[in-house]
């Protein structure tokens, strides 16, 4: 199949698109600013990148990787990095300082107490903390909570971050994280809003010329069929699972995995003990993950947790067939539907199940065809272009209360 470019909109004619009144002057809080820092920092960049040429945009991080026409970068010192709460109290505090003036929206996508909008893309702590604890187990956990600084302050800022005191917009990633938002905070609810990750363009599965290309930029072999497996944390992903579904596949099946390069040696070992030492092959951090899309077969995310998952809507944009965990580990998996523009796991424990779906997406052309398809259509629902509108439409809104 040929690729196709189905961008609606790119960040340039993005630009004559949106209609807004009025120029802000908006600080995005996001202390790692980098595409190889994950789905969050993706997120926040995509943004970044889609309204810096209407906006006067300022980011704080500490660690910048990032470039962009009219974005003003300011390095957020980093006094301490262990421990890590120690380092997320001087972040808050410090981009407090610089920020309190001056800007017409402050935009955190970290736990601070400051910010009129908050986006939140990971559980709240304090749901995964307390969260079904009753009687003495509650009472067992908050002791364990008094007695530790980081959980304290964790949970301060955490209970500042969310609260009302002056009109701010909750944005969550997905629609599985309101209940969790109400649950830990139910005067939250009036302020929260959804807007999931998205993508710059639908591009359309890779033809076999570009495939070929692509594997032998990224030392892969030619032959076979590549898994893509894409996270910086790769256990909570479930690369544990996805080795032991490897073992079960014919010889021909390889994965390719992408992320944190620190976790390398011990997944190294791992594959070692399994005997895919030559099937197995770590990519480590990528500026730009496109080459990886377009050289696998398919995508593989057996994940334990993950609020919306950015990396499936990636590959669905490059017309890759996906296996991803059910709806209650991923959040993304509440949108999609079995067989048709997915293949959803139930348990993502059972390697089992996985190597038998990673082996209907190898064995049948048909499946692979639909769910190539069905994921083409569903990632053109979810373009950056629109989100960022709507994304633009909160900063409106808080730009106007505040200057009334």
């Amino acid at each position: 199949m040929k690729q196709t470019s189905h961008c609606e909109h790119s960040a340039e004619t993005h630009e004559g698109a949106l209609q807004s009144p009025q120029r802000l002057r908006i600080a995005v809080l996001n202390r790692q600013f980098s595409p190889t820092g994950g789905g969050a920092e993706r997120y926040s960049i995509a943004l970044v990148e889609h309204l810096a040429a209407r906006h006067d945009i300022h980011v704080f991080a500490q660690h910048i990787g990032h470039d962009w026409p009219g974005v003003t970068y300011h390095k957020v010192s980093q006094a301490l990095t262990r421990p890590r709460w120690l380092n997320q109290l001087w972040y808050a505090t410090t981009t407090w300082w610089a920020t309190r003036r001056g800007f017409d929206v402050v935009h955190s996508h970290e736990n601070t107490w400051h910010g009129n909008v908050q986006t939140v893309h990971v559980l709240p702590v304090k749901y995964n903390l307390l969260h079904g604890l009753t009687g003495w187990r509650r009472v067992v956990r908050w002791a364990k909570i008094v007695t530790s600084p980081r959980l304290l302050v964790y949970l301060a800022l955490e209970r500042s971050r969310f609260s009302l005191r002056k009109p701010r917009v909750i944005v969550v990633t997905s629609n599985s994280l309101v209940p969790q938002m109400q649950a830990a905070y139910p005067a939250s609810q009036g302020a929260i809003k959804v807007i999931t990750p998205g993508v710059a363009c639908v591009l359309g599965a890779a033809t076999a010329l570009q495939k070929s290309k692509s594997r032998r930029e990224l030392n892969l072999p030619e032959n076979g069929f590549c898994i893509l497996f894409v996270a910086n944390d790769y256990r909570k992903k479930g690369l544990p699972t996805l080795l032991q579904a490897l073992s079960k596949l014919p010889v021909n099946a390889y994965v390719a995995v992408v992320g944190n390069p620190a976790q390398i040696p011990h997944f190294k070992t791992q594959a070692q003990a399994l005997g895919l030492v030559d099937r197995v092959f770590f990519l480590g951090a990528l500026q730009d993950v496109t080459p990886a899309y377009v050289a696998a077969d398919c995508l593989a995310h057996p994940t334990l947790e993950d609020t919306f998952a950015m990396v499936v809507l990636e590959a669905m944009a490059h017309g890759l067939p996906v296996v991803v965990s059910a709806a209650r580990y991923c959040g993304i998996a509440a949108l999609l539907r079995h067989d048709q523009n997915a293949l959803v796991l139930s348990d993502p424990l059972d390697s089992l199940a996985l190597a038998v779906e990673l082996a209907r997406v190898a064995q049948d052309g048909v499946l692979r065809h639909q769910l190539s398809q069905g994921g083409l259509m569903f990632a053109a629902h979810h373009q950056w272009a629109a989100l960022a509108q709507q994304q633009e439409q909160i900063y409106q809104y808080l730009a106007r209360g505040k200057r009334l």
